[in-house]
């Protein structure tokens, strides 16, 4: 593991041999990025340039069947990643329950600038109802079509909780 992450691993009060335990892949930050979209709040979404470009031809093909999907989350560097858990963490709850649903600095797929945290018009973010919408029933049936995955289904093997709304572009 990288030196630098071992230092915020400890900081953070995160045990080393939990990546090995959950077979957590480490994930570089990427470069070269570009804004897929620029939230209603003026917040600049950056992923890499193919994952962009798939983003904005899915959005597309969604919108085109009455579909209206929209980013709350993309590109995150590792130091970000760093104050979100110290965040959590002086809010009360502890690192056990954050790594359910928070990857752990250098393990974040949003580190890649592939992944994409989504939402619907109406629907609560970053919440489990997201997987009973009309979107992620669309996400479900056409996303692979453009090279978006659902990282996250129920039960996954990495420990963390379903997240519906967690998509992530695979270069295939």
């Amino acid at each position: 593991m990288n030196p630098s992450l071992l230092s915020f691993f400890t900081e953070l009060g995160i045990a080393e041999d939990l990546v090995i335990t959950r077979g957590l892949r480490e994930h570089n930050e990427a470069a070269g990025l570009e804004i897929a979209e620029v939230g209603i709040d003026g917040r600049k979404h950056l992923l890499i340039p193919p994952a962009a470009k798939a983003w904005r031809e899915l959005k597309a093909a969604a919108n085109s069947d009455g579909i209206s999907l929209f980013i709350i989350s993309a590109f995150r560097s590792i130091s970000r990643q760093v104050d979100i858990i110290r965040r959590k963490l002086e809010s009360g709850v502890s690192i056990d329950e954050i790594l359910t649903v928070c990857a752990p600095p250098g393990f974040s797929e949003h580190h890649t600038g592939c992944a994409i945290d989504l939402s619907a018009p109406g629907c609560r973010t970053l919440e489990e109802d997201f997987g009973r919408t009309p979107a992620f029933e669309w996400l479900h049936a056409h996303a692979g079509k453009y090279s978006y995955f659902l990282s996250y289904p129920i039960n996954n093997q990495w420990g963390y909780k379903y997240e519906p709304w967690h998509w992530c572009f695979k270069n295939t």
